[in-house]
């Protein structure tokens, strides 16, 4: 449409999560802010007429009629979020906690956590087989707190 010199970028932010599925551990593209899309533009007329007639386009964060810009620093912390190429791993466990296993070989079990392995997303934890504390190795998203 012509608009080059006015409207430079446009972000959909997302970032790499972990999810399981089907006993699978899979990466999946997860948007930050579902709904929302940042652009970097000048705003003319021209400009803003471009965008608001966009298809899809709804609405716009801000009070009046012209949106409201956001900081180069929260621009820097998100496009930083996004940039990242190893997927994070969310653990919410802390050692001592209790949880049952809810997938794999020892599925139904209850145990305590004993050690976490957060740059790799594992956990050890203690579960009693027959009679004994037994050590074992799990993904944490195979458990869920008591």
């Amino acid at each position: 449409m012509g608009m080059e010199g006015k409207i430079f970028e446009v972000i959909v932010p997302k970032e790499k999560k972990i999810k399981i599925k089907d006993g699978k551990r899979t990466t999946v593209d997860e948007k930050i802010f579902p709904g929302y899309v940042l652009v970097n533009m000048i705003v003319t007329d021209d400009s803003w007429y471009v965008v608001r007639n966009t298809p899809n386009v709804t609405g716009f964060v801000g009070s009046g009629t012209i949106p409201a810009p956001i900081s180069d620093d929260e621009v820097k912390m998100i496009q930083k979020r996004m940039g990242l190429e190893e997927p994070k791993f969310k653990i919410e466990f802390v050692i001592g906690d209790l949880l049952r296993i809810t997938d794999g070989p020892f599925k139904g079990y209850e145990g305590k956590v004993s050690e976490m392995d957060e740059a790799k997303g594992k956990i050890k934890v203690l579960i009693s087989i027959f009679g004994r504390e037994t050590p074992v190795e799990l993904d944490f998203l195979q458990a869920k707190k008591i």
